[in-house]
C-alpha cells in the first residue's frame, strides 16, 4: 500500500506521542528504582520503568491505531497479526545504562508496514533529543533536518558497535570484529543503545554502526532514521536487510563497501584463541 506524504505525517505524529511519553516516564523514574530483575540471561535487565513506559507507547498506540500489531519488548506480540502495520516498540533501549544511571538510552518506536520500516522516532530523555523519520519526509533531530558524515575513508572513521546478551556463551559475539576495526579506525565505541547509535549515524556524530544478537524492536525505528538522513543500511555482506536476523551494518554509505569488506574476512574469536594456541607451543 503506498501512503500520501499526509498519511506518513499523522503515523510519524502518533510515534512521536508514543515516544515522548515513554521518555517521560523514563525521566520521572531514573535514580529511583527500587527493583531490577534480570530476564533470564545475565546482563538482560529489566525494570519498573520499562513497564511503565512500555504501558504509556500501548495506550497511546490503542488511542490512535487498535487495529494495528505492535511487537514491544516486554508484551511480546499484541493485535491483529494479519495487518500489514507492526509496531515494534522499545520502551527502554539501554536498561543497563539506565539501571546505572548512565546517560544513554532512549525510547524507541518503530513502525514497519508490508515488511519496510517506513517510521521510526527515538526519543533520548536525558539529553532532550527527538529523532524522526518517515520514508520520503527526511530525517529530523528536535525538528531540524540531520544528515550522515561525509567520510569517505575506513581509516578516518569513528564507529560504534555493540555484544549481545549471549555473547559469554558463543563464540560469534563480535569481539573478533570490535578488535580488529578497532586498529582500522579512529577507534570503535561500545554504547548500549542500538537505536541512538543509529541516530548518531544518521546525524554524522558516528560514520558507521554494525551488529549482531539485535531483534526488530532494537532497529526498527533507526533504521528509517539512517536511510533518511542518507545512509545505507544492509545485512553485514551488503545484501537488503532482513530486520528478523538481527544483524545490521549501517553507515554514512561512503564507507559502507569497505566496512562490509573487513567484517566480512575477520576470523570469528574462536579461530583467533586457536591461532594463539598454536603460536605459542
Amino acid at each position: 500500500m503506498n501512503h500520501t506524504p499526509e498519511q506518513l505525517q499523522i503515523l510519524l505524529d502518533i510515534a512521536t506521542e508514543a515516544a515522548m511519553a515513554a521518555g517521560v516516564v523514563l525521566q520521572n523514574y531514573l535514580g529511583k528504582l527500587e527493583e531490577i530483575e534480570e530476564k533470564g540471561r545475565p546482563g538482560d535487565l529489566v525494570t519498573a520503568a520499562d513497564k511503565a513506559a512500555e504501558a504509556e507507547i500501548l495506550a497511546v498506540l490503542r488511542r490512535h491505531v487498535p487495529d494495528h500489531q505492535i511487537l514491544a519488548e516486554e508484551s511480546g506480540q499484541l493485535g491483529d497479526k494479519s495487518s500489514e502495520y507492526l509496531w515494534a516498540i522499545d520502551p527502554l533501549d539501554g536498561t543497563t545504562n539506565y539501571a546505572h544511571q548512565y546517560p544513554f538510552f532512549s525510547a524507541s518506536v518503530g513502525l514497519i508496514i508490508g515488511g519496510v520500516s517506513t517510521v521510526g522516532v527515538v526519543f533520548d530523555p536525558f539529553h532532550n533529543e527527538l529523532f524522526r523519520a518517515a520514508r520520503g519526509l527526511g530525517a529530523t533531530r528536535n525538528r531540524r533536518p540531520i544528515g550522515v558524515s561525509k567520510t569517505t575513508q575506513l581509516s578516518k572513521s569513528l564507529l560504534v558497535s555493540g555484544f549481545a546478551y549471549d555473547r559469554r556463551e558463543t563464540s560469534d559475539n563480535n569481539y573478533a570484529e570490535f578488535c580488529h576495526l578497532t586498529h582500522l579506525t579512529q577507534g570503535v565505541r561500545r554504547s548500549g543503545s542500538a537505536s541512538l547509535d543509529l541516530c548518531h549515524v544518521a546525524m554524522g556524530r558516528l560514520d558507521g554502526y554494525w551488529e549482531r544478537g539485535l531483534s526488530p524492536w532494537d532497529v526498527a525505528a533507526g533504521v528509517v532514521i539512517v536511510e533518511e538522513a542518507g545512509g545505507r543500511v544492509t545485512a553485514y555482506d551488503t545484501s537488503p536487510l532482513a530486520i528478523a536476523s538481527g544483524r545490521i551494518l549501517a553507515t554514512n554509505g561512503h564507507i559502507h563497501d569497505s566496512l562490509s569488506t573487513e567484517l566480512l574476512q575477520v576470523p570469528s574469536m574462536a579461530a583467533w584463541s586457536s591461532d594463539v594456541v598454536k603460536n605459542s607451543v
